[in-house]
């Protein structure tokens, strides 16, 4: 048996099929999943979704025998985003998980697990628990019911239930050009926008996982170029671009120029914080320093956490947080069983652009306060070390403030910062910078990079 450990990670199962695993590993994942959540709340059904690899179909299938094997019925809800099958866990109430690899090249494919009503499952709660026991494979529990399979199709309920929650339907007439990287942007987005005052322009909505246009990570600035000229070529009023999952989204203004997710996040937190329904905003301590100053001008509480959607949505639970909003182009909404959807944060930016006569990047402006220099990676062989080098220059430093909430973060006493993380699926260390201006922002930028690629 391998060694699950490869494949197990902080927030989710990921690997190569089949060199990494397979539908006999998916099938001793579905069964010790099964188990898990019947012993945790007796728990009688799990909803499956998968996006489009060619994998996806046969390794959810084998998990879904797994899941049977265990007493426990599944409800196949097939294709869809990451944030359908949250979605279906929230409207249902049970146990869910999505097969995707998200933004990774085709030959990957993984499963974001959650417990019933979309909550999280973790390395610190539950994913070590479910790596153990579907290595060993033997139960002791012998199910008693025989349990059931079948098909029902969310898309529909899906978003009905995100147009209730954002009115799109008396906005100004926008051209939007959509780029879905031939990911599960191209299966939702027709059905979310359909019949609203949007002239929908499509990039890339086929399905193909092999990606045969560019890589669904939008977070790679060479898989928005195609976008930009998209929204240039048609005089378009805004862009985005989903990731292969389409739980994320970015946003491009009508210049062709990428918003920043800091800014999206600031945008988005004003408009939930005007509902009145609640004062705590989370975000990630890698976004922008202009989110919290934000929240706290619209009166809003500001809560910094580390970067990955299972802190984010544990903390959005224990403060009952309104959104929560990550560099990486996560939002996350209570309004949406504290889960990260893409297209709600979509359906907000044009909300708030369609229901004004500015362009976007004027909107914009005023959630964009400093230079960033986005995320930057760096292979190392000793991540560890590299970091600890960093810490040791800067700490000694007059003014320096040192903290290892999530990787290394240095603030500088001229309102310059840096984030130093090393990866939990890779042999990275990710930097990301912001200062006052740009020339500051890559004097720090450089410097740092160049002790870290020594």
């Amino acid at each position: 048996m391998r060694n699950l450990s490869v494949i197990i990670k902080a927030y989710d199962v990921r690997g190569v099929v089949p060199d990494e695993w397979d539908e006999g590993i998916a099938r001793r994942i579905g069964a010790a999943f099964a188990e898990l959540v019947w012993q945790e709340s007796g728990a009688t059904a799990v909803v499956t979704a998968h996006d489009m690899r060619d994998s996806s179909v046969p390794l959810s299938r084998a998990f879904a025998e797994g899941v049977l094997s265990r007493g426990v019925d599944v409800v196949e809800a097939g294709l869809g985003s990451t944030d359908l099958l949250y979605f279906a866990s929230g409207s249902l109430g049970v146990p869910g998980a999505m097969f995707t690899a998200s933004h990774n090249p085709a030959q990957y494919n993984g499963i974001k697990l959650c417990r019933a009503g979309a909550t999280p499952v973790g390395q610190e709660s539950g994913l070590a628990t479910l790596r153990e026991w579907a290595e060993r494979d033997s139960y002791d529990r012998v199910p008693d019911r025989t349990a059931s399979i079948n098909q029902r199709d969310l898309l529909a309920e899906y978003a009905a239930h995100l147009r209730s929650l954002v009115d799109l339907s008396a906005i100004r007439p926008l051209r939007v050009v959509v780029d879905a990287g031939n990911g599960m942007g191209g299966h939702t987005v027709p059905v979310v926008l359909a019949g609203l005052p949007l002239e929908v322009l499509p990039l890339y909505f086929e399905l193909d996982g092999s990606f045969p246009n560019h890589e669904a990570n939008p977070l790679d600035p060479a898989n928005l170029v195609d976008l930009q000229a998209e929204v240039r070529r048609t005089g378009a009023d805004i862009g985005l671009a989903f990731d292969g999952d389409a739980d994320r989204v970015f946003v491009v203004d009508e210049r062709g120029e990428a918003v920043s997710p800091s800014a999206v996040t600031a945008l988005v937190a004003v408009r939930e914080l005007a509902k009145g329904r609640g004062t705590t905003v989370i975000h990630n301590l890698i976004t922008s320093r202009a989110v919290p100053e934000i929240v706290r001008e619209h009166g809003g509480e500001p809560v910094r956490t580390r970067v990955g959607h299972s802190f984010i949505k544990a903390e959005m639970a224990r403060t009952d947080a309104v959104f929560g909003g990550e560099h990486s182009a996560h939002y996350y909404f209570r309004d949406f069983w504290r889960a990260d959807t893409g297209m709600l944060a979509a359906m907000h930016v044009l909300a708030a652009l369609g229901e004004q006569s500015r362009p976007l990047s004027e909107l914009t402006a005023g959630y964009s306060r400093y230079a960033a220099s986005g995320e930057i990676n760096s292979t190392v062989a000793d991540a560890a070390g590299r970091t600890r080098a960093v810490r040791e220059t800067f700490e000694e430093q007059d003014g320096v403030t040192v903290d290892e909430l999530d990787g290394l973060t240095v603030d500088l006493p001229d309102g310059s910062w840096f984030n130093l993380r090393a990866s939990n699926t890779e042999p990275l260390l990710r930097l990301n910078v912001e200062a006052p201006d740009e020339a500051r922002m890559t004097r720090l930028r450089d410097r740092v990079l160049e002790m870290v690629r020594a």
